[in-house]
């Protein structure tokens, strides 16, 4: 069975199009089944779309009316016949929420998605003690909230996780008819100004940082090495092929550009980045490891985890210089090096992927990779002269 994605919802089956729509969970007594299916009758998908508005535009007046049928007969004290009148409860559980986002919204999408779902609806019930989607409150979405504070997770890293999770629950509703309001919709996520603890890691600390990664030589301190000297974010480092390190030319340099395991943030985060300093040296001992993936450790055409390269780099740096500094605080570092040597912002926002302001920054073909490299290098000398 595939599901075509479409404002009403209908699906093909051996070549022809069925209708698929769930009954309201306030009218589910008033029929025998929850869902109506029925054959439209066709191949085209065109034809079907048409055929199923036009059939669920005339389900959704129908229920209307049932529903003024239920008003006016409780206002004259009548019973209408059809059974208990008391709405079901719903048996859904956030499995069964689950299993529906990810086979209907899951359609080309990579590893990565069905993980972070799985992931988010797992803490979510690990939170509850429980999976009935209709004995959850907003209390409960608070209680979630704090649950994922008390983890250790960043107010971003939350706000994420409530994301994906009021997309699976809003989905169960809209497909199952029911009558209920998003509990997660409205939950207040404050601001932990984590983003403050990523403060720029003095130049005497980053060189005895970068001094320990060529003494330990391992892929993980490759990592770090490479985003220490270039500003790259996690992400895109962890996410490089060796062919996107280009050390053949005069002008060594990173050609950064969208993988299908690792997108990237921004259209201006496509960018060519000189290599020099600890990056450099990075660079050649992943050329020289013979792998397909700059970090096959955390890497690979089936998934590219940042966040297990965050959490181990993340401890490592807290064993070197202190809880303070994270990884993220080398790109912020990096900002600041550059600033430090007036460097101009268009070449610090272009350097670094930062979103291009103005106008005037869509014309033009940018900067080239020579002008960036006398930048990049004179920020590196001026980190070496730094007390």
């Amino acid at each position: 069975m595939v599901w075509v994605r479409s404002p009403v919802y209908f699906y093909k089956r051996k070549n022809t199009y069925y209708f698929s729509k769930a009954v309201p969970s306030d009218l589910q007594h008033r029929f025998n089944k929850r869902k109506i299916e029925v054959s439209l009758r066709t191949k085209s998908e065109t034809k079907a779309a048409k055929s199923a508005a036009a059939l669920s535009d005339r389900l959704e007046r129908h229920w209307d009316t049932l529903r003024m049928e239920m008003i006016y007969s409780r206002e004259l004290g009548l019973v209408v016949k059809g059974g208990n009148h008391e709405p079901r409860r719903s048996t859904l559980t956030l499995t069964d929420a689950l299993s529906l986002y990810q086979r209907l919204k899951g359609t080309n999408k990579t590893k990565l998605f069905f993980e972070a779902s799985d992931r988010s609806i797992r803490y979510l019930a690990d939170c509850l003690g429980h999976e009935k989607l209709d004995e959850i409150t907003s209390k409960d979405a608070g209680r979630f909230r704090d649950y994922l504070f008390d983890r250790g997770m960043s107010s971003s890293s939350i706000n994420r996780i409530f994301s994906t999770v009021r997309a699976v629950i809003n989905l169960s509703i809209k497909e199952h008819g029911l009558d209920w309001s998003n509990v997660f919709s409205g939950t207040y996520i404050p601001d932990d100004s984590r983003s403050a603890k990523r403060i720029p890691i003095p130049a005497n600390q980053l060189r005895e940082i970068q001094k320990e990664c060529f003494e330990v030589d391992d892929e993980a301190r490759w990592l770090i090495a490479m985003i220490s000297d270039t500003g790259m974010r996690l992400s895109e480092a962890t996410g490089l092929l060796s062919s996107d390190i280009k050390l053949g030319s005069d002008l060594p340099h990173i050609q950064l550009v969208p993988h299908p395991w690792r997108r990237l943030k921004t259209l201006s985060s496509a960018r060519q980045i000189p290599l020099v300093g600890a990056s450099f040296w990075a660079a050649q001992r992943i050329k020289a490891s013979g792998h397909k993936f700059a970090f096959p450790k955390y890497c690979s055409e089936q998934r590219c985890s940042s966040n297990s390269a965050s959490a181990a780099l993340n401890k490592w740096l807290k064993s070197q210089i202190g809880k303070k500094f994270v990884v993220h605080s080398f790109r912020h570092s990096f900002r600041d090096g550059l600033r430090s040597i007036n460097c101009p912002v268009e070449i610090i926002d272009s350097l670094g992927g930062w979103s291009l302001k103005g106008i005037g920054a869509s014309y033009g073909s940018g900067y080239s990779l020579e002008v960036k490299l006398k930048w990049m290098e004179k920020m590196s000398k001026s980190r070496s002269l730094k007390k």
